[in-house]
């Protein structure tokens, strides 16, 4: 139930102190989000993770978001612009070569991924990779929360100005969410000792039997 106490500890951050995220956690809160759940287990996405000051003082210049240049880290969630075949065959490589299996007793997969993607539009494929993101954002906010670091999702970004300084275009990809990583500054934020606000489970939750 430890769990439990972490979501409730966790809030949208407002405001971040300087104090710098160890690189200990920092990777920890990657490999968990590297093991989220994956439709086919194809991960069409990257994640950058950027400290650099500068650079995120640039990214932040358009967006009434201070944490991005406030954060220690900025993690940025880019999806795929779309699924090539060249994605399932590499999908099925890396497949074979973990579980220790030949490529070709995996043809089923490759037929049946590469089959489904192509009976699909780059637009409805495209969608499809930035919806998966939010599954890895929420594997990242509940590993953040585990290691007692401060994050905040965030939307309200320029795109283009992140695509565009990333280099994301030059490798198909597009920035789809961020989420800035740190340590809140109770000084300033005003969010910072005020109690969760949720629903009550039994008001989400409608339990069928």
């Amino acid at each position: 139930m430890d769990l439990i106490q972490d979501l409730n500890w966790r809030y949208a951050t407002k405001s971040y102190s300087n104090k710098k995220i160890s690189n200990e956690k920092l990777d920890f809160i990657l490999e968990a989000t590297n093991l989220s759940a994956s439709s086919v287990g194809l991960q069409p996405y990257r994640i950058l993770s950027i400290d650099n000051a500068e650079l995120k003082t640039k990214l932040g210049a358009n967006s009434f978001n201070k944490q991005i240049a406030q954060s220690s880290h900025l993690l940025v969630f880019a999806a795929y612009n779309k699924v090539t075949t060249q994605h399932v065959r590499d999908l099925v490589k890396l497949t074979a070569d973990k579980q220790g299996v030949t490529i070709e007793s995996l043809d089923g997969l490759f037929t049946a991924a590469d089959t489904h993607f192509k009976s699909r539009s780059d637009e409805e494929n495209k969608l499809w990779a930035e919806r998966q993101t939010y599954i890895a954002l929420g594997t990242a906010l509940i590993a953040a929360a585990n290691a007692k670091v401060d994050a905040t999702p965030m939307e309200g970004f320029d795109a283009e100005l992140f695509d565009e300084l990333l280099g994301l275009k030059e490798r198909d990809l597009h920035s789809v969410v961020i989420l800035s990583l740190g340590y809140r500054d109770e000084a300033t934020d005003y969010l910072a000792n005020r109690p969760k606000v949720r629903i009550p489970v039994e008001e989400m939750v409608t339990k069928i039997s």
